[in-house]
């Protein structure tokens, strides 16, 4: 443990990305509407395609993409910057999330020139949106057991059957990157996965929203019967899709997202506390939940440094997830026993349902972007534990 925790320098965010954090809040000044904090606190599930073009139409979606393809050309930094105030303020992210967070990166390193030219443009103009097909029916956690199958065809064209499931906007989204198996079988594990770009409006997908906890429908399942790929959905090469997507992966996992989720519950509970008379304010709850995340981001802002080094951080990615996504679902538990011992605060409305918001869909903090079982294997596997 103590050979990994080494590799998490500290970092400063350097001047351009500090100078960078004005420039990100005047824009939200003129593009947020000021929103309650139930609605802002669902700014990762928060779909909103006309702010992702606004965002887009400043370079930031599609952010750290090279300016040939319609990026800003920023580093990682710049990208920590803009993550942190868009989910401090609670602004609508789901559109462009995906495309810009992974799926943009991933085309950048693997795909060929064609997709590049493609996809990359559209993405950073707010105009091509991604989510992920990862997860299957029946299969849990358990990533290498996909089943789902693409077979290529005398012509040189692929034909796609099977299922994903949970995956999050797939009925608003105009491609999924989507892992399956063109060799082999279940058992082989790992071997013989590659990953493809899917039009989501291909004669033969069908998708079907499912309703969560929180009477949203973010997630979907998604069927493929016998869907015509052409020759270039491929991205990268064939029964490369494991190693792909972990890279993918590291992407998702590293940045602030992972830290924030219930940042604005916080801010509001702190907002309400700020009301009462200082000795019935509770402090140490307050100190407690600073110093946890104080920590935690400077560990994803050493993780940023390694992206922004090239590398690829997957283990220490996956211990800042697991350490993040504990500490966002520790926020709601704590919140809600502090009103407990806070009478004073019923009658704050807005705080409370943020409250129930949050507490709903908290348990799938641990779930997104791979459970804590997964992660928690992956980080005993880079200590040698395994």
């Amino acid at each position: 443990m103590t050979a990994l925790l080494s590799t998490f320098d500290l970092t400063p965010l350097p001047p351009h990305a500090l100078a960078f954090r004005a420039e990100v809040r005047a824009f939200l000044d003129e593009h947020l509407p000021a929103l309650p904090p139930e609605t802002r606190a669902r700014s990762w599930m928060g779909f909103d395609a006309a702010f992702s073009r606004a965002l887009a139409a400043r370079g930031w979606v599609g952010i750290t993409l090279p300016a040939q393809y319609g990026g800003a050309g920023l580093d990682p930094y710049s990208r920590f910057v803009l993550v942190e105030e868009l989910l401090a303020r609670g602004a609508p992210v789901s559109a462009h999330w995906i495309a810009d967070r992974q799926s943009g990166p991933l085309i950048l390193r693997y795909g060929n020139d064609a997709q590049k030219a493609r996809y990359l443009p559209a993405i950073c103009r707010g105009e091509a949106f991604f989510c992920i097909g990862m997860s299957e029916p029946n299969s849990g956690s358990d990533l290498a057991s996909v089943t789902t199958r693409a077979m290529r065809q005398p012509d040189g064209t692929w034909r796609l059957s099977g299922r994903k499931i949970w995956t999050t906007n797939a009925d608003r989204c105009h491609f999924m990157i989507a892992l399956v198996r063109t060799s082999g079988t279940p058992q082989d594990r790992q071997s013989g996965l590659s990953q493809f770009i899917v039009d989501l409006h291909a004669p033969g997908v069908s998708v079907r929203p499912i309703h969560d906890l929180a009477g949203d429908a973010h997630f979907s399942e998604v069927t493929f019967d016998d869907v015509v790929l052409a020759q270039d959905a491929l991205v990268g090469q064939e029964g490369s899709g494991w190693e792909q997507v972990n890279a993918e992966l590291a992407f998702e996992r590293s940045g602030p997202e992972r830290l924030y989720s219930s940042v604005v519950l916080l801010d509001t509970w702190l907002d309400a506390m700020r009301r009462l008379p200082p000795a019935r304010r509770d402090t140490v709850t307050v100190g407690r939940l600073a110093g946890h995340l104080a920590v935690l981001r400077a560990m994803s802002l050493a993780v940023t440094a390694r992206l922004a080094a090239g590398e690829s951080p997957v283990v220490e990615a996956a211990l800042v997830k697991d350490l993040g996504t504990t500490f966002e679902q520790s926020v709601p538990a704590l919140v809600e026993a502090a009103l407990g011992d806070e009478p004073a605060l019923a009658a704050d409305g807005a705080l409370y349902r943020t409250l129930a918001y949050v507490t709903q869909i908290a348990p799938s903090y641990s779930l997104r972007g791979g459970t804590r079982e997964i992660l928690r294997g992956m980080i005993a596997r880079g200590l040698g534990l395994r």
